[in-house]
């Protein structure tokens, strides 16, 4: 059995359809930025228009983003023009970072803390390169090469009398070492042979400093500080391998890290926490 449909009166005598030109002949109406509107679609149902996002006010609503610095003095220019009374500002030793929640909760009013500063301190080359070999024994040549290189770092002894040790090392770097000792002063004097294959081979001592001193920049940005590094050497079958052992580099770490912190709560209204922020 075939249905037919029957339409509703407006459909019969067209009433549907002058109501359908006449909605789509309306003209435009101009809509303030800003605002929200709820409109009536064709269909009879409502639609919203939501006018106050950035792209139709051509003003964002609000801060945010994460700023990241690399020294304090870096910090402290952002912070001084985007902060206010209730940003907090947490140090994380851990981490080593120091951050910001420039708009962090107030008192009596919920905020977005969605506006960040963060410092986040970047190593020197030199303090990486001589924490990398730190506590390792190396061939005569490669330490004599390591002390050229670092001579700025080398404060005691001075760097010129480094600089003849390592010439020292290099010289010898063909010879046969046999034993050492321990000189009153504190030095140790390697003894060595640079001939063995003649009867009477050439016979040599070699004198190093039981430990030096070197200043070291732990972060770009920050202050130096001195480092003891005491010399460690080995003799296994008359090679003389030779190193150095820093003195608690990570004292110095937390020290250097904990003058930055300092120097920031100096210059800043709000108290520097120890942490991290909520996420």
């Amino acid at each position: 059995m075939t249905t037919t449909r029957y339409g509703t009166a407006a459909d019969h005598d067209g009433t549907q359809a002058v109501i359908d030109i006449a909605q789509q002949a309306a003209a435009p109406a101009a809509l303030d930025p800003g605002r929200i509107y709820v409109v009536r679609t064709s269909e009879g149902g409502l639609r919203t228009v939501d006018l106050t996002g950035p792209e139709h006010t051509g003003t964002p609503t609000r801060k945010q983003g994460t700023t990241t610095v690399r020294d304090a003095a870096s910090f402290t220019t952002y912070y001084a023009k985007h902060a206010d009374t209730s940003t907090e500002v947490y140090a994380d030793a851990e981490r080593l970072t120091v951050t910001a929640v420039l708009d962090a909760h107030a008192a009596a009013e919920p905020r977005w803390r969605l506006h960040r500063l963060a410092l986040a301190l970047r190593q020197t080359e030199a303090w990486a390169q001589w924490l990398a070999f730190d506590g390792k024994l190396l061939g005569q040549e490669q330490f004599a090469e390591f002390l050229e290189d670092h001579l700025p770092e080398l404060l005691e002894p001075s760097a010129a009398t480094m600089l003849e040790i390592a010439q020292s090392i290099q010289a010898t770097t063909k010879a046969e070492f046999q034993s050492s000792t321990r000189l009153h002063s504190g030095e140790r004097q390697l003894k060595y042979v640079e001939d063995t294959r003649a009867a009477a081979g050439r016979k040599g001592e070699l004198t190093i400093p039981e430990s030096f001193i070197i200043g070291l920049i732990p972060f770009e940005g920050s202050e130096g500080y001195r480092l003891t590094a005491r010399l460690r050497y080995r003799i296994t079958d008359n090679q003389l391998r030779i190193g150095y052992k820093l003195d608690r580099p990570g004292d110095t770490i937390r020290t250097a890290f904990a003058d930055v912190v300092r120097t920031i709560g100096e210059q800043i209204a709000q108290p520097v926490m120890n942490g991290t922020p909520a996420a």
